[in-house]
């Protein structure tokens, strides 16, 4: 059975860093669904028809740069000629108008014949988890008022995940944290600092909730903050998190096939 390819989807970018950390994370899952092939999960394996091969992995972007995920569906071709089945991971943090209309529309246009796409990766404990190690790494300590610093978003359901991955990093922290937005919404990370400093924050920490390097993660360090957190970025967290959306999706493919 070919094993159905891994299209990793993710917000364009001009960053060279940014488009670097996304190609970091579509290098490093195979190895993760590697790993699960040479025996660590050699059942779920064979539930996903890759019990011995790894799945094709290809990276798309929407908006600002290429290529599309209608381009690289078009491309996924085996040697015979045939189309290759394809997961398409939608690689944002929260489920916005890419997750609801550019990516279904991206596919739709490519007239592949067999496409599942997943869930956003956020909102997701798993996330979290990391946020709070950059903050550690940031030099946040307990007690410190932390900002969620998100690049924002005019869809309802995408600020509805965002309030959600907040009320889960503050579980992790064990305090309360108050939510920034970059771009689009507000209040802006900036004005929450200040209003944090205002009633009193001694230190104030950024949270960001961003996946890579770029023009809004540089904001975030201009935001008047006593330190901020680095990007999600590549992490081993990430990384399984990705694979697992990829199994889900990839094994509801296999059991289209069998009905």
């Amino acid at each position: 059975m070919t094993p159905a390819a891994l299209v990793l989807v993710a917000h364009g970018t001009r960053s060279t860093r940014g488009v670097q950390m996304i190609a970091t994370l579509a290098e490093a899952v195979p190895v993760e669904l590697g790993a699960m092939i040479a025996g660590r999960d050699a059942r779920a394996a064979e539930t996903v028809g890759i019990a011995s091969e790894k799945p094709w992995v290809r990276t798309a972007f929407v908006d600002v740069l290429g290529p599309s995920p209608s381009e690289v569906l078009r491309d996924l071709t085996a040697a015979a000629g045939e189309s290759v089945p394809a997961v398409v991971v939608a690689a944002f943090l929260a489920s916005g108008y890419h997750v609801y209309r550019d990516v279904p529309r991206e596919v739709a246009e490519s007239g592949h014949p067999e496409v599942v796409v997943t869930a956003a990766m956020g909102p997701d404990p798993a996330l979290a988890g990391v946020m709070l190690m950059r903050l550690r790494a940031a030099g946040w300590r307990p007690g410190d008022a932390v900002v969620f610093a998100a690049a924002g978003s005019s869809d309802a359901r995408a600020r509805q995940d965002i309030r959600r991955a907040a009320a889960i990093l503050s579980e992790y922290l064990g305090s309360p944290v108050r939510i920034g937005y970059v771009a689009t919404g507000s209040p802006r990370v900036r004005d929450v600092v200040a209003s944090l400093r205002d009633s009193g924050a001694r230190r104030v920490f950024i949270a960001s909730y961003l996946l890579a390097h770029g023009l809004f993660q540089q904001r975030l360090y201009d935001a008047g903050a006593d330190g901020v957190a680095e990007p999600i970025g590549v992490h081993p967290a990430v990384v399984r998190l990705i694979a697992h959306r990829y199994r889900t999706a990839a094994r509801e493919l296999v059991q289209a096939r069998v009905v």
